[in-house]
């Protein structure tokens, strides 16, 4: 098992580059089975975007992980993008469940898109994830995603 430093061995941040990047909940704890719960997660994909830190290009929110497709920003930094984006959702969480418990795992895994991958064939592959994890048997029974490509 990885530790968050060993994570960010060669991460670097780069303006406008386009990142694939996977965050877990505290012990796999599925949080997101509550709607409410992942509506919060979502809604603060949607404020980075609107603070211009990140362009998402789309996500999924599965029951214990995040699997979001993002442009990064100028003058953003990747930690920063990641780390305000769950501190928010995390302070926002344990306000609706009414405790006071980690929500996230530190660290994050992260993948910056080389020119040469189609973002679209990604995109699929994040989107698939509810279908290859059994949830739904549509992606269109599944609430908790979203891409700009639709």
């Amino acid at each position: 098992m990885k530790h968050a430093k060993d994570l960010r061995v060669g991460r670097y941040s780069k303006d406008n580059n386009y990142y694939f990047v996977t965050a877990n909940t505290d012990n796999r704890e599925p949080l997101f089975l509550d709607f409410f719960c992942a509506r919060i997660v979502i809604n603060n994909l949607k404020q980075t975007d609107e603070l211009e830190i990140t362009n998402t290009i789309g996500f999924v929110l599965m029951p214990d992980h995040l699997h979001w497709l993002f442009q990064l920003n100028e003058t953003s930094d990747l930690s920063y993008a990641i780390g305000s984006t769950k501190g928010r959702s995390a302070k926002q969480i344990n306000a609706q469940l009414n405790r006071d418990k980690k929500v996230w795992q530190p660290g994050f895994y992260d993948h910056n898109l080389r020119e040469n991958e189609d973002i679209k064939q990604i995109m699929r592959y994040i989107a698939a994830n509810p279908l290859r994890a059994n949830i739904v048997k549509n992606i269109g029974q599944y609430s908790h995603w979203d891409c700009i490509y639709l």
